[in-house]
């Protein structure tokens, strides 16, 4: 995930779901992300796939607006999401898509 920290470009990995459209992530209460949740502020989510034998593959770039998601659905997301270290994650952020792109990466002709 790309978003703005310190007005800087930060890139954090995170693991995701979707949810009516939505991407869903969660994160600690102390992460930069959270903080840019808060004020509603855009970000971009990249999820992609390669296969490195056959070099083929697809990678989609998500823009929107992070916001966090009201505690009456942080429970059934807590649920659904496991973080991937074993931290505590209890807070959870939204991204509501605004421009989708992407590519597939496809092998050669007459490869």
């Amino acid at each position: 995930m790309a978003f703005t920290d310190q007005a800087l470009p930060a890139i954090r990995p995170v693991n995701h779901l979707v949810d009516a459209g939505d991407i869903i992530v969660r994160t600690h209460g102390g992460s930069a992300l959270l903080g840019r949740a808060l004020q509603s502020e855009v970000v971009a989510y990249e999820a992609d796939e390669i296969d490195p034998a056959t070099r083929t593959g697809w990678s989609v770039v998500v823009t929107g607006t992070a916001t966090r998601v009201n505690p009456g659905a942080l429970a059934r997301y807590e649920s659904l999401l496991m973080p991937w270290i074993g931290k505590e994650m209890g807070q959870v952020v939204r991204i509501r898509p605004e421009i989708v792109s992407g590519y597939r990466l496809a092998q050669a002709q007459g490869a």
